[in-house]
């Protein structure tokens, strides 16, 4: 999970794949809040603070299907086996 100083590095993930023949899906905030369970406010301050990707387009904030995959990777948190004694 990426700390509160962490920005968001857009070279470490893989860009979107081109298709000339359809556009990608994007939602709003609100949209995409809800697809991952989150408020909206949490987006809206994490692309704030560049540390989720997120699209620009204009003054509009948008979400494709690859930004919220990434999300979801970005916060998955791993926890080391226990040990038994």
């Amino acid at each position: 999970m990426a700390s509160k100083n962490t920005r968001f590095d857009h070279n470490r993930l893989e860009p979107d794949s081109v298709d000339d023949t359809a556009l990608p899906e994007i939602y709003t905030p609100t949209e995409a809040a809800e697809k991952l369970a989150v408020k909206e406010s949490w987006l809206h301050r994490k692309a704030g603070a560049r540390a989720i990707p997120c699209t620009l387009l204009g003054k509009h904030l948008r979400f494709s299907e690859k930004d919220l995959r990434d999300i979801v990777q970005l916060a998955r948190i791993s926890f080391p086996s226990r040990q038994r004694r």
